[in-house]
Parts: C-alpha cells; structure tokens; sequence
C-alpha cells in the first residue's frame, strides 16, 4: 500500500501540469473567439463548453502525449520544451482542423485557427519560463554563505556549468573571465564577463571570489599550463571541469568538479588515430592481449573492446588483476566474448595451449617486468620474463599461424645501459629475426614512460605529497618522455593497424620533461609550494637509470608515417642467426642461474648495452640536496 500511496504521490505533480495546460488550451481558445467576435454588434453565442471545445481539448492532450511534453519539469525548462510546446501546438491545430471538417468548420473563424498555435505556445511557456526563472532566483538568494566563485572562460562549459552551480545552491557564480575581445562587458546568464584570463588576480580580489574554476575544456597543454599560472598567481584553490573525453569514458560525471591532473599540462595535442582505419582493422578480429592485467595490457583490452573485436583472451599471471579485468569489461561490454587463460606467458605448454584453443588473430604482447633499479639486481628474472618469455610467445604465434604479433618495447632498449634495457632490446631484435621467416607479422611499438601506470613516478609524488613530502627526485637534470595510458594505447594500434613487417614504431611522445620540473608542478598543483610545504630532495641516480632517454638510435634513420605522432625507425643490421642461436645458450645460463653467462651472450647479442655501476642511493657529484622543511615553516 505505501509504494501505491509513493507513486499516486508522486504523479499529483503531473496531474496537476496536465490540468493547467488543458486550462490553457480552454482559455486560449475561448480568448481567441472573444477576439475575433469583439468587435462585431451581432456576436454569435459563445458558450462555455461545446462539441467544439471537447474536440479541442481531446484533441490537444493526445498531442501533447504524442510529442512526451510531460517527460520534462518545469523546474529545468529549456529551448527543448518550447519546441515541443510549438510542436504539439501545430500537432493540434492539424488534428482539429481534420476533425471539425465533417462540418466544414461551421462556427470556427479561420483567424482563430491561425492565431491558435501561436497563442497558445506563449500560454504554456510563459509560466513554466516564469517558474524556472524564479526558482532560479530563489536558488541563488537561498545561501547566503554560497562560495563564491569566478569562472574562466565564457563559451558553452561555461554557460552549462553557471547553470549547475545556480542549482546546487553550495555555490555562487560571481563572475566570468575571457579573452575573447568581442565577449568583454557582457554578460552570461546574467553573470557579468569582468575581463580577460590575465585579469584574474585582481578580479579574484575585487569579486572576494574563494575559489576558481577553468571551464575550457578545450585547452591545449601549453594553454592550460598559462591558465595554471595565472591561478597560481592568486593564492586561491582551483578547480577545471571535465573533459569530453573524461564524460564519454565514464571517469567524470557532467557538472563535476575535478582537481586539474599533470596530465592535464602534458605539452601536445590531443591523439587523434585514423578511427576507420583502426576499427576497420580490428572489426570481428579474436585478440591475446599478455599482461592483460597491467596497466598497459588492461587499457589495450578496452580500446580493443570499444573498437569492435569479437573476443579477447587474456593471458595474465595474477588471478586478482585477471578478475579485475575480466570483471570490467564483461560489465561495459555484455556483448563481448572474454576468455581467461591464467598462467605465465613463458610457459611454452600453456603458450601453445592457448594459441590453439582460441585462435586469436593478433597477439599483444605487454607482459614486462619494468623497474629499472630493481631489475639491476634481478638480471635473471629480467631476461626470463623479458626476453625468453617474448621468444616464447614470438615462436609459438608463428607455429600456430597467428597473423600479427605486437610487442610492447620501451625507450630503454635504446642503448640500454640496464638490465631491462639490455633484455628488452634483445626481444625487439628476437621479433625482427622471426619477421625474416614467412607467416606471422611481426611489430614493434617503442615508448617512454606511461603517466599512471604501476610504478610511474607520478604516483610516487602524489603520495609522498599526501604525507607531507619529501619529494624524492633522483637528479636536478634527469629527464624523461611521459605520455598517459590511453595515448599509448591508442597509438598502439595505429601503428599495428598500419605497420609494415618487421618495423619497430616510435610513439611521437613531444618533449622530455625534466623530473623536477614534475615534481614542482605536481606539489603546486596539491595547493603547497615547492622546498617550502614540501621538500624535494636529490637522491642520485640509481643503478641502471640514465640522466636521459632516446626513443631510437641515431642510425635507425626513423622516418614518418601515415600518422604524424608515430615513427618507423628503420631496421639496423644485425645477425639472425646469432640472435636465434644464443636463445639456447640464454636459456641454459637462467635454468643454471649462470649470471655470468648471461651477461656474456647479453653483450654478445646486444653490443650497444653498457651496464652502469652507480651504487644505490649515492648522491651525484652537484646534486643539491633541499633539507625537509621544519614543521613550523610548514604551518606557514
């Protein structure tokens, strides 16, 4: 009985519209008779309610259900609802003339019939505009303690986020910044626009605004690292709207407030694959994603998933990151077919059991050890799971005839002076050795750093500074190339959807980004101030790292492609054979736990890799230590 009772409740409301709008269609046709018959001396009866006005309600209230005008509420009456009204006006006007014709209209001027619409469309959108309007009003004289809030920028983020802002009553809008000449001195809903982007100091102080939030969502990097400056310059929290990318994506809501990220100040442009091309390619297609847990491998699965393969298999060792995965995307995408093989992708009898039972068209190949420092002291593991594991797989994809095989390589396979480096550039030469074989394509794709993913810096900073610092930097000059996870992703399977055979690709990752240079931006970015709240402290290089990274050697002669953001870098002489060859010899020094051994047929097979021998934690010479901030000067 009380769900009945709740939902008879919560129709009053609608009734009650549905009633005043028929009031309306009434009142606006009697008016309309009153009218045309005003001036005449013989005014023909004109009674209350006739056959004729039966019709006209009848006949209006089925076009107002024909046309859903009471899905929407008054208290957000937009465009959309006039054009509806007008629409079911017409609607109605068509339907009476067609009913009244079996009388040709006897009694119904034809000057009524023309104004009726027209007329009655103002009848219905004036209150629900008036209504709208005042609950407005009261929206915002409701708080008088309503943060208040200077907006930057005036375009439609803007509009949508004044709007947002009046209904939640938690905050009050109290200006608008742009620098569009032609904008200055106007106003958006109501909301002044009190100069440009450069004025936002003194408008911050002259407004007595406490908070700033970006609404230009189609910022570049350059243009969001100056907007961030100048917010910077105020002393005030700030905060920018969401992205349309972050809507669609599900990781913002609309009208969501969201810290600005250091992804956000990344210095290039949007990716834009060639989407036919890319879908086209992996239209129906059954794909292997390894590592399809990880950070890199979990994002290929779901640009896979978005972009039309039938069925992805995924090949993970950790049974939680396997769940994870599995759990996603057969939640986002019902309709995919998700198949789970547990287990490590260096096992040739799992490997094979795999590539038989499930026939995939493509292999991406992602799994990787990937810590630098730590894989300097476990250079077996490095070259089990990095090299011997990708042979596994590479071997196995063209016994079993698979089409392509992707591998996933890193900018440290570039005169490698690490164990990651030195086992990654050894599967790189290992794919390009198979490629001379006839079958399975063979393609590598070659990055820097992936912002986000399990063991990136960035992480590292955010929690340190959540524990008050210090931040750790290994070097004042250290520098890397950043890219996020869906870049990567994404330039990913341009490059595998327009590769040659054999190629290594090279993600266009813009400009490195010295170390300390992040850390600063991300502790300003936390509302704190570099070596005062936090501390950044110079540790040195540990062992295995470079001061900075390459993404190709310089006799690679890359070369562009169809897609300006990715490279081929052409293919460097070398011996096949010697590079199949040492594979047995490779695999004998890891099941004897020869490191001698391996770091032999390392240096054979990759002559380029130098290993450095930097000790652990020691300090460079000129490394500028900052000392950790006192807690007084921290309350500062």
């Amino acid at each position: 009985m009380s769900f009945w009772r709740q939902r008879q409740a919560g129709n009053i409301p609608r009734i009650a519209v549905m009633l005043h709008d028929l009031f309306m269609v009434w009142a606006c046709w009697r008016l309309l008779h009153a009218a045309r018959y005003a001036l005449l001396d013989d005014v023909p009866s004109n009674p209350l309610f006739d056959f004729n006005v039966a019709v006209v309600l009848l006949a209006q209230a089925l076009a107002f259900r024909y046309v859903g005008l009471y899905r929407g509420l008054w208290r957000f009456a937009s465009v959309a609802d006039l054009v509806s009204i007008f629409k079911a006006s017409f609607i109605g006007v068509i339907a009476i003339v067609l009913v009244l014709s079996y009388k040709r209209l006897d009694g119904v001027p034809v000057s009524v019939l023309i104004a009726y619409p027209f007329a009655l469309a103002i009848l219905l959108g004036g209150p629900r505009l008036l209504y709208r309007s005042w609950k407005d009003y009261l929206a915002v004289q409701s708080d008088a303690s309503a943060r208040r809030v200077l907006v930057l920028g005036a375009g439609h983020a803007a509009e949508s986020l004044v709007k947002d802002l009046r209904r939640s009553g938690d905050y009050e809008a109290v200006g608008l910044l742009d620098d569009s000449p032609h904008l200055q001195g106007a106003k958006l809903q109501g909301i002044p626009i009190l100069g440009t982007l450069d004025d936002v100091a003194s408008v911050a102080r002259e407004t007595a605004a406490k908070l700033l939030v970006i609404a230009i969502p189609t910022l570049d990097a350059t243009g969001m690292q100056r907007v961030i400056a100048l917010c910077e310059s105020t002393g005030l929290p700030f905060r920018t709207v969401p992205r349309l990318n972050d809507l669609m994506e599900g990781s913002s809501l609309p009208g969501q407030l969201k810290e600005v990220a250091i992804e956000d100040l990344l210095g290039r442009q949007p990716i834009q694959p060639d989407w036919e091309l890319v879908r086209g390619w992996l239209r129906g297609r059954t794909v292997l994603v390894t590592g399809a847990g990880g950070s890199i491998g979990s994002e290929l699965c779901r640009q896979c998933a978005r972009h039309g393969v039938a069925r992805i298999v995924l090949l993970e060792i950790s049974e939680f990151l396997m769940l994870n995965i599995r759990g996603e995307l057969c939640r986002n995408f019902p309709h995919l077919q998700v198949e789970c093989v547990l287990g490590d992708c260096g096992d040739p009898t799992l490997v094979r059991h795999a590539l038989s039972e499930h026939r995939p068209d493509t292999v991406f190949h992602a799994a990787a050890y990937k810590q630098v420092p730590l894989l300097e002291g476990n250079l077996r593991e490095a070259v089990r799971n990095n090299t011997l594991a990708t042979d596994c797989m590479a071997r196995a994809c063209l016994e079993h005839e698979v089409d392509n095989f992707v591998f996933i390589s890193t900018d440290k396979a570039v005169d490698p002076a690490s164990a990651l480096g030195a086992s990654k550039r050894y599967a790189e030469l290992i794919c390009q050795s198979l490629n001379q074989k006839k079958g399975t394509r063979y393609v590598t794709v070659r990055f820097g750093n992936v912002l986000g993913s399990v063991g990136s810096v960035v992480p590292l900073f955010r929690e340190q500074i959540r524990r008050g610092g210090p931040v750790t930097v290994t070097d004042p000059e250290v520098s890397r190339y950043f890219m996020t996870i869906p870049e990567a992703c994404l330039l990913i399977l341009q490059a595998a959807a327009s590769s040659s055979r054999g190629a290594i690709y090279m993600l266009d990752m813009g400009e490195p980004i010295l170390i300390r240079d992040l850390a600063r931006q991300m502790i300003r970015l936390a509302g704190k101030q570099p070596d005062t709240d936090i501390a950044i402290v110079y540790t040195g290089l540990r062992p295995g790292e470079k001061l900075h990274e390459s993404l190709f050697y310089s006799d690679e002669n890359s070369r562009p492609t169809s897609h300006p953001k990715v490279l081929e870098a052409g293919i460097r002489e070398f011996s096949a054979e010697q590079v199949l060859g040492n594979i047995t010899r490779l695999r004998e020094a890891v099941a004897t736990y020869d490191m001698a051994a391996m770091l032999e047929i390392l240096s054979v097979t990759v002559p380029e890799y130098s290993p450095l021998q930097e000790a652990v934690g020691t300090p460079l010479a000129g490394a500028n230590i900052v000392p950790f901030p006192s807690k007084e000067a921290g309350r500062n």
